[in-house]
């Protein structure tokens, strides 16, 4: 018989996530010299955005089926170990993470995520193990992320620490934005991964490319990103390379809008002052391309500590996606879509999914 539906256990995860933002952010308020950081020169804006990913938004019920992610962005920092508009304990904790922190940067600032993945196969009705099929797997994760810039030029090193398993919540979550939306409900959870904790690094070099003489003014004009990336851990280990074109006003000046960038949608460390807090509207389109070399997908080659479920992974994987933004002083919204090539031999279908951000300069 399938396990019972809980309302309070499935909003465990989200409480959670929203806390651990919530906190972050009052901490970041309560900086141990408030008065010296209110009297540095302000450039950029903390933000806060909230990103809700789903197949039911590219028209699939399978594979990456739901995700959620807070973020919290500082605002520019004149250094990640001294600076006093970062709380004491951040401080000290930057201090122990040198080794990963952009060493030469113009601008830096941090960026901390915190968020959950839940990925199924594509047979709702089956309970048993789909040995055809990827397993059911749910990730509960935070990353702290430091970006580093010089001009056109971004450098983020990520750490992302996290769980895979039952203790996830992915079932709980998963019913609960089901019964929301009436979607189908999934019965092989009790075949998910097993419990285990998930550890990753990251880095990412993005550079902004050409751009037409309107790109980021009040008339329309166009822009392109380019990106590099490698990923080591126990969740994901490979390579990427990926490119971008925009086109509209008031372009900001970052690295990219596809949602999944690091330095996207304003989150990267801004050179011109109040550039969140423009009047009046501004909008975009954009289209990106990525090309994933997969050297180890934890949801896809199964537990790394257990023995569980796996598929035979693809070593490369194609994606495009493409979307609008639109801004209105310190709100954006962006939605974005995404198509990948097969991640697995046997995959039914293409993976199609997509992404709302609703984002505020604070």
């Amino acid at each position: 018989m399938p396990p019972t539906f809980r309302t309070r256990s499935a909003w465990r995860p989200m409480l959670g996530l929203v806390l651990l933002s919530a906190a972050t952010l009052a901490a970041a308020a309560e900086s141990d010299d408030t008065a010296a950081c209110r009297s540095q020169p302000a450039t950029g804006a903390p933000q806060l955005h909230l990103r809700i990913d789903n197949d039911l938004l590219g028209g699939r019920d399978e594979g990456y089926s739901n995700g959620a992610l807070f973020t919290l962005v500082s605002a520019n920092l004149t250094s990640f170990t001294d600076d006093d508009c970062l709380p004491g304990f951040v401080r000290q904790l930057n201090r122990g993470l040198r080794w990963l922190q952009p060493r030469q940067a113009e601008q830096r600032n941090l960026v901390l995520d915190a968020g959950q993945a839940i990925l199924t196969p594509g047979d709702n009705e089956r309970s048993d193990p789909i040995p055809e099929d990827r397993p059911y797997a749910a990730v509960l994760a935070a990353a702290l992320s430091y970006q580093g810039r010089s001009g056109p030029l971004l450098e983020t090193s990520t750490l992302l620490l996290g769980w895979v398993g039952p203790s996830a919540r992915g079932e709980e979550v998963q019913r609960l934005v089901h019964r929301i939306t009436g979607s189908r409900r999934f019965n092989g959870w009790r075949n998910q991964l097993r419990d285990e904790p998930v550890l990753q690094l990251q880095r990412e070099w993005a550079r902004r490319g050409p751009a037409s003489d309107d790109a980021g003014s009040d008339r329309a004009g166009w822009d392109t990103v380019a990106r590099l990336g490698a990923s080591l851990g126990t969740l994901n280990t490979g390579a990427l390379a990926g490119a971008q074109w925009r086109w509209g006003t008031r372009l900001p000046d970052d690295f990219g809008s596809v949602p999944t960038w690091a330095g996207s949608l304003g989150t990267a460390p801004a050179r011109q002052p109040g550039a969140w807090r423009r009047p009046g509207w501004a909008g975009h389109v954009f289209a990106g391309t990525d090309l994933r070399w997969v050297a180890h997908d934890l949801t896809l080659d199964g537990n790394v500590f257990h023995r569980s479920q796996s598929v035979q992974r693809r070593p490369f994987v194609g994606e495009v996606s493409y979307g609008l933004v639109l801004q209105n002083g310190p709100w954006r919204l962006a939605l974005a879509r995404y198509h990948r090539s097969h991640e697995f031999e046997g995959q039914r279908q293409r993976p199609v999914f997509g992404s709302i951000v609703l984002s505020r300069a604070l």
